[in-house]
């Protein structure tokens, strides 16, 4: 049967098989920014013979530990539809009271660390109760968040402590080596992070809790409608990740050895950025943490084979910037389709 004589319901059937069809081969999620790393990598391979080495390569996942951790919390806040530009100086402050506590008023590493961890969890729990019960935006709740943590940052501390006499902070900062001794060195801090992704993933797809918090990204009011507790959900969601957040502040305090009142300024927009880059939606209710922990890498990927190029800091920045862009409008553009 040629075309001219198909009806339009044989016509419609055949176009609703072949979409069916395409639909078995759509591509995951992480492809993109899988596909991404992978470029990043080959071309800054090409461009510095020092780059595709396991010192360096080791070097970059340990810069990424601290990013990525706070873009885990990033994540699940970023799936619900909201933002949160507070989490670098939620981490900032974790790292100070820890260190004050620790130094300052004798308390055991242990003690310091756990109370750290805790207000972490203190500055989450508070966006998330400002957000569900005064209904005031994401962005301005942690916009304010960001400054008072800043201030209690430096009213707490204005210098800079060294943390190294203890194993309870230098842990994760300390390496091993796989592949013999002259083989790649890894941090125990990137094995933690490994293990959060792990653990937040299997959250997220293996349990009603994590189904939830991509049905309120999605559809916040069917969400509500279905009998869903939205505002218990949102504000468990912003306690984790300042949980999340204040085990980032003992992760950089083991990469640097210092507890650091300056630290923090930029990792909000550090985090969203591995975030949107690893396919994440801004509008919530798509995404995943293996894409999350890809855009992170990505980040650090660019900033050191940058950094072996020789190319001042502040271009790495704009450049850092049309990637978020490009990355968002991808994402726009995807979405417009399917609604069309």
């Amino acid at each position: 049967m040629n075309d001219a004589e198909m009806t339009p319901q044989s016509k419609a059937a055949g176009m609703g098989r072949m979409g069916a069809a395409l639909k078995g081969f759509a591509l995951p999620p992480t492809t993109g920014p899988l596909a991404a790393l992978l470029l990043a990598g080959l071309f800054f391979t090409l461009q510095s013979d020092r780059f595709l080495t396991g010192t360096n390569l080791s070097l970059v996942i340990q810069q990424v530990v601290v990013v990525g951790s706070l873009a885990i919390g990033q994540t699940l806040i970023i799936l619900t539809a909201g933002i949160d530009l507070s989490n670098g100086m939620i981490m900032a402050f974790s790292q100070i009271l820890i260190s004050g506590l620790f130094l300052a008023n004798g308390l055991p590493a242990p003690v310091a660390i756990v109370a750290g961890l805790l207000a972490a969890t203190a500055f989450g729990l508070a966006n998330g109760l400002l957000i569900t019960q005064l209904r005031l935006p994401p962005f301005i709740v942690t916009l304010g968040m960001f400054n008072i943590a800043f201030a209690l940052t430096r009213i707490y501390s204005v210098t800079t402590v060294r943390l190294t006499d203890s194993e309870w902070f230098t842990f994760f900062g300390e390496t091993f080596t796989i592949g013999g001794e002259d083989g790649t060195k890894f941090t125990y801090g990137s094995v933690l992070l490994i293990v959060m992704c792990f653990l937040t993933w299997f959250v997220l797809r293996q349990t009603s809790w994590g189904r939830h918090v991509y049905a309120i990204g999605d559809n916040p009011e069917a969400t509500r409608l279905a009998g869903i507790r939205t505002n218990r959900l949102l504000v468990s969601v912003y306690a984790i990740a300042g949980l999340l957040y204040g085990i980032a502040g003992l992760l950089l305090i083991a990469r640097t050895g210092v507890a650091d009142p300056q630290a923090g300024q930029n990792s909000n927009l550090e985090s969203i950025t591995a975030v949107v880059l690893g396919g994440t939606s801004l509008f919530g209710g798509r995404g995943s943490i293996l894409g999350t922990l890809l855009g992170a890498l990505i980040v650090g990927i660019f900033r050191n084979g940058l950094t072996l190029m020789g190319v001042p800091s502040i271009y790495q920045w704009l450049i850092t910037g049309v990637l978020v862009i490009l990355a968002v409008a991808v994402d726009q553009l995807s979405r417009g389709g399917r609604r069309g």
